[in-house]
């Protein structure tokens, strides 16, 4: 009986260590995408009151698991029954990415002034519709780069048991949420730090400098990571066209990776944002 326990305790032992290393090599495969995770999550997690940025992340992390929760099953599903649709899947998330990244540079590049109505209007709006409508977007984004995690992850345990490959993507899952939205927690709430470092010590000596740099370099940041963050989600679209279509995966054999993924998801974001905004003015003259 006692050795009949001891073995199972051998074998839980000898999957977990499986498990371990498969883990490992999966979190190295995605660590590029987990950066992009990250860049566009911080830009997103950030732009609203100090007392409502905790909050507002705790959502979008619970928004995250839950989607995660959804997305692991499904691909473990598909991936041995109908692994077609995977790619399928892949590539409408890509067009959504690269819209998303392609909106915000038009927008930054053809954003017109507003009038004093419309300004009045959007500070009316800055309540919870409007961070709702913030949340909601960033866990669609976090949606569709889980799903590219969860791909990537999955596929370097294919061969695998069926238990390691469960245990394994899980396992890459939950470090991901809680390792991008711990760091995008540790971001926001920098310039908080850096006040309280101030007011202790008197706005004296090396804690007070120390305070006055992390208030500084909190807008510095979060420019930085609305740019890497709008690169990342036309990069990661890009990705996702290359090695999904086999026309683009074999177009401009000669032309660096970087810049044909970059290219790519920017042309595929323009079609997409072209198409979006002529649907809304059909649509806006159809109502007249």
């Amino acid at each position: 009986m006692a050795s009949g326990f001891f073995a199972i305790l051998d074998d839980i032992a000898a999957l977990m260590d499986d498990v371990s290393v498969a883990a490992k090599i999966a979190t190295k495969k995605t660590a590029g995408i987990l950066g992009d995770d990250l860049a566009v999550n911080a830009e997103k997690a950030t732009g609203f009151l100090s007392s409502r940025e905790l909050p507002v992340l705790w959502a979008i992390t619970k928004g995250s698991l839950i989607n995660k929760i959804i997305i692991v099953p499904i691909a473990l599903l598909l991936s041995a029954f109908f692994p077609v649709a995977i790619k399928v899947i892949l590539v409408l998330g890509g067009f959504y990415l690269a819209y998303e990244g392609v909106e915000k540079i038009v927008e930054y590049l053809f954003h017109r002034s507003k009038d004093g109505h419309e300004v009045i209007a959007e500070i009316k709006q800055d309540g919870d519709e409007a961070e709702k409508a913030k949340i909601k977007s960033a866990v669609t984004t976090d949606f569709i780069l889980s799903v590219e995690i969860v791909i990537i992850a999955l596929g370097t345990v294919l061969t695998a048991t069926l238990p390691i490959q469960i245990l394994t993507v899980s396992a890459v899952a939950i470090l991901a949420t809680i390792g991008v939205y711990g760091i995008v927690a540790v971001i926001v709430r920098m310039d908080d730090v850096g006040h309280k470092l101030i007011k202790r010590s008197n706005d004296k000596g090396i804690f007070a400098s120390l305070g006055q740099l992390l208030v500084k370099s909190l807008p510095v940041i979060i420019r930085i990571l609305s740019v890497v963050g709008t690169i990342a989600l036309i990069l990661v679209s890009g990705g996702i066209f290359v090695h999904n279509i086999d026309f683009l995966h074999h177009l401009f054999p000669g032309m660096p990776a970087m810049i044909k993924e970059a290219l790519i998801g920017f042309v595929a974001g323009l079609v997409v944002v072209a198409a979006t905004t002529g649907t809304k003015k059909v649509i806006s003259l159809l109502k007249r």
